[in-house]
């Protein structure tokens, strides 16, 4: 048995492995169920299906139109049944429940505060109820024999105005398990510099951010997101393989920002599902993380929606260990790379790694010994 194949995870040990997430839609992964029986509580009309299978498959169809502004468009329904602390409590609680079942230990949720007011909520109250709705969560999931450990990124939305008053919002709750600051929404035509006030504000706080960039826009988007911002991570951040060459030798050049960019060590908050969904990439072979994890890229692997990728950490690994062949030490570099880029303090970050990655990925490794005499 070649160490490839006695490191090729199964389906069941990916499922097990302990995973980090660094970049997740809280209104991008609601259970089907939960979203028509919050519509009924509510009187909203607006669903496209009201059975859940058919629900959750009309989300993934509508998100197949290989454009962001469409795939954008099905949040309208999500964020529609999340407008009362109770509806974000559950949303929350069953997010958190959802990760951890799936193997998840430690996870960053973002979403947009200012798009939960239509029912009279405060800014403040849609923070504290999804706050508590994590803590529930993963209490619950504690219960069933799980352990995850959830923060929130409060995200602004980039055709906006707001984004100065949700990085003040991020800051006051940054100590009661808010964690950082994100902007979102549809690249083209909304640059990150508009909100160049709110990451000035965030440095002089010394608190974290990350941005939105190179996903459906290109190179421009990523280096104002870094050099004009800031930020500390690129959400995707795909497209920088376009400052990357190949020749047909297949040696390869770095151009000056994707230099920066390994460099420095700046995360990319990878989404392979969603990027094939949106075009920023036409397959999993062709995504380049491939590449990005072969020239050592801090490159980390992400879900973005589950509801509407019809996707989890674990799908995500399959289908690159499927495509690239990935082992489990593929998978834990992608792990503890993810975990080293967290925004939660370097000595917590450490412990994760040491007491509760590297430990559970070194068991999964071992179990091979024990499959021969298992099967005799």
């Amino acid at each position: 048995m070649t160490s490839e194949n006695i490191q090729q995870p199964t389906p069941e040990q990916i499922r097990r492995a302990p995973k980090a997430l660094l970049h997740d839609h809280l209104d991008g992964g609601l259970r089907p169920a939960t979203i028509v029986e919050l519509t009924a509580d509510i009187g909203y009309e607006g669903l496209p299906e009201t059975e859940p299978a058919a629900l959750g498959t009309w989300f993934r169809e509508a998100a197949d139109s290989g454009s962001l502004e469409r795939y954008l468009e099905t949040f309208a329904h999500t964020c529609a049944v999340m407008q009362t602390a109770d509806a974000l409590r559950r949303v929350a609680a069953e997010c958190a429940e959802d990760l951890a079942a799936d193997g998840v230990v430690y996870a960053e949720v973002r979403y947009a505060p200012e798009q939960h007011l239509e029912r009279g909520l405060t800014l403040e109250q849609v923070v504290e109820a999804v706050n508590d709705g994590f803590r529930e969560g993963e209490r619950r999931a504690r219960a069933a024999g799980h352990r995850i450990r959830v923060g929130a990124l409060l995200t602004a939305m980039r055709h906006a105005a707001r984004s100065l008053e949700i990085a003040e919002l991020a800051n006051r709750y940054r100590d009661l398990g808010v964690v950082g600051f994100d902007i979102a929404g549809a690249e083209a035509g909304f640059p990150p510099t508009r909100h160049l006030d709110a990451f000035e504000y965030l440095k002089r706080e010394n608190n974290h951010f990350t941005i939105h960039a190179g996903e459906a826009f290109g190179l421009p988007s990523i280096w104002q997101a870094l050099q004009w911002c800031g930020a500390d991570r690129l959400g995707h951040g795909v497209r920088i393989i376009d400052d990357i060459q190949i020749a047909d030798d297949g040696t390869v050049k770095l151009g000056r920002l994707a230099s920066y960019v390994r460099d420095k060590r700046i995360p990319l908050e990878l989404c392979p599902t969603s990027n094939l969904q949106t075009g920023a990439a036409p397959s999993y072979a062709e995504h380049p993380i491939g590449l990005l994890r072969r020239l050592h890229f801090r490159a980390t692997v992400n879900t973005d929606n589950r509801l509407m990728s019809g996707t989890s950490m674990s799908r995500e690994f399959e289908h690159l260990v499927s495509t690239f062949r990935y082992t489990l030490d593929d998978m834990q570099w992608f792990t503890v790379n993810a975990m080293k880029s967290a925004f939660i303090p370097f000595d917590e970050r450490l412990a994760m790694i040491n007491d509760v990655i590297k430990p559970g990925y070194a068991e999964l490794k071992a179990e091979w010994l024990f499959r021969q005499s298992a099967v005799g």
